[in-house]
């Protein structure tokens, strides 16, 4: 299956919009695992058991893993997400944004290294930082858009002379991505959720894309808000929360309140929808 395949396919068996978050921090663990990063696997491990019938994707912030030299440890997680729940496609998050044959080898590390389904790229040195990842058929590349960050305005929201309608710049990329880069069927936007109306614009200009949604949660996006601006029929969203769903509890019962707080966000985005 692609990508764009299982994202369906998970979004109907899960009934769910809800992308869990993997940003593991271990001063941030609970209980007998605070401050343990060779518990990075078992927490993470943990907490997908919890929430794989609950998820429409799982994102694994790829820093996280590399800070403590957890590279292994994310290896063990893709494959213990692939054998629990290979029907959940997995998005890492890595932001890459080089090109040529780095760019080249980065695909290679998200794509074979890791198994990863999709992954997060910067688009900012133009269709040469994408290119190299849409060779990998069946697989995604989200590109930064419209991030939730305050300091995306001083990039994104800035006008374009030399383009005709003067767009903003990050809906000059979102009409990049819909349309001329778009080459195989493989793109999708990040859009932060803490910006409704310009995950409205977004859609809009890209009707068609999947659109990833960080934001909700810890970060204070508002989910029906969220789900209003950017779920269509057949033009899916992903919406990630991280730390509200993974840090739910500071004890040992931290894996049962990633559970209950995944199934109150993913209950509240479906009942926005419908």
């Amino acid at each position: 299956m692609t990508f764009l395949e299982m994202l369906g396919a998970a979004e109907r068996q899960n009934q769910s919009m809800l992308c869990v978050g993997l940003d593991p921090d271990p001063l941030k663990f609970p209980g007998r695992y605070k401050g343990d990063a060779n518990k990075i696997y078992d927490f993470c491990a943990a907490i997908v058991d919890a929430t794989a019938d609950l998820s429409i994707a799982f994102k694994p912030q790829i820093a996280y893993f590399a800070a403590h030299r957890a590279e292994g440890q994310l290896e063990r997680l893709m494959e213990h997400m692939r054998r629990v729940a290979p029907q959940v496609p997995i998005i890492l998050d890595a932001k890459r944004g080089d090109i040529g044959s780095t760019a080249g080898q980065y695909a290679i590390e998200a794509f074979e290294r890791y198994g990863a389904d999709a992954v997060t790229l910067s688009p900012f040195m133009g269709f040469d930082s994408v290119a190299p990842y849409l060779k990998h058929q069946g697989k995604g590349a989200f590109l930064l858009c419209r991030t939730s960050n305050p300091g995306g305005d001083d990039l994104q929201n800035q006008r374009l002379a030399s383009v005709e309608g003067q767009p903003l710049l990050y809906e000059h990329v979102a009409r990049l991505a819909q349309g001329p880069w778009n080459l195989n069927g493989q793109l999708g936007l990040v859009v932060g959720a803490t910006y409704p109306a310009e995950i409205e614009r977004v859609r809009s200009v890209a009707p068609t894309l999947p659109l990833l949604i960080p934001g909700v949660g810890a970060q204070g996006g508002d989910a029906v808000a969220t789900v209003k601006a950017g779920w269509r029929p057949g033009a899916p969203i992903i919406v990630n929360s991280s730390r509200a769903i993974i840090y739910a509890s500071s004890g040992d019962d931290f894996a049962e309140a990633a559970r209950r707080e995944a199934m109150r966000t993913r209950d509240l985005l479906q009942a926005a929808r419908d």
